[in-house]
């Protein structure tokens, strides 16, 4: 069944989704990343504890922030920014686990 394949391969929400205003939060291995959507731009953040975005943010450990145009061009960049930001980070921590 199709609707059940992922998206991407961070199983994110098509750009329409982001467009409309939505702001999304997920996780592969040990990445976990918040995605917002404000001013034409998508504004991307990274991390690698268990925790959620906002005490992610209290503790000043984001290991990544980028900012994307709010377009498919954009959307693209931004699923390439998670991959290497899960290159970096992700795939050593999830060895680990």
């Amino acid at each position: 069944m199709d609707e059940h394949k992922p998206r991407n391969s961070f199983d994110i929400p098509a750009v329409f989704y982001f467009e409309v205003g939505n702001m999304h939060s997920g996780s592969r291995d040990q990445l976990r990343f918040f995605i917002t959507p404000a001013d034409g731009m998508l504004h991307a953040d990274t991390w690698n504890e268990d925790v959620c975005y906002e005490i992610a943010q209290e503790r000043g450990i984001l290991s990544g922030h980028a900012d994307f145009p709010l377009s498919e061009e954009g959307f693209q960049q931004m699923i390439a920014f998670l991959q290497a930001e899960y290159d970096k980070n992700g795939a050593d921590s999830a060895k680990t686990v």
